[in-house]
């Protein structure tokens, strides 16, 4: 049996309602590194791991592998400029971006609803993207809404 034409397979999955997103990392020079993404899933609760996929093509591929651990910095109702930022092809995307570093030195976003400090424990390659795996070790949470995409779009919940 064929696949799936590509742009079908997207129509199907823009049914599925996600969270966004921003991986955040750095290079071994330092440089701060992010991209968004839509991907993340909730694998193991002993040990706690997640998982996001990440296109082979993308900069933060490169970084990740190179680097012992990222974040996963849950965006908020408000951050729908924050997600197009590290979506698009920014030179410095994280000119004019609220951050600080971990005590590991790792990048966290401000203003985020949460985020999930990970040890990187496996990737995998499958298709065209490398499924990253996170042992979380560390994470903070706050209150608010979150951001959501859906059909293409970005959108929020209905209720509170």
């Amino acid at each position: 049996m064929a696949d799936v034409d590509p742009s079908h397979f997207r129509q199907l999955l823009g049914r599925f309602t996600t969270g966004v997103v921003v991986i955040t990392t750095r290079f071994p020079d330092g440089r701060p590194v992010g991209m968004t993404a839509n991907s993340l899933a909730s694998v193991s609760l002993q040990p706690p791991l997640i998982s996001v996929c990440v296109e082979h093509e993308a900069d933060m591929r490169g970084a990740l592998l190179a680097a012992p651990g990222f974040i996963i910095n849950i965006l908020s109702a408000g951050q729908e400029a924050v997600s197009r930022r590290f979506a698009g092809l920014h030179e410095d995307r994280f000119d004019g971006v609220g951050y600080r570093l971990s005590p590991r030195g790792l990048v966290i976003l401000e203003g985020t609803l949460a985020h999930l400090e990970c040890d990187r424990y496996a990737e995998f390659e499958a298709g065209d993207h490398t499924i990253f795996v996170g042992r979380v070790v560390e994470g903070d949470i706050a209150d608010g809404r979150p951001l959501i995409y859906y059909r293409g779009g970005y959108t929020e919940l209905g209720r509170p």
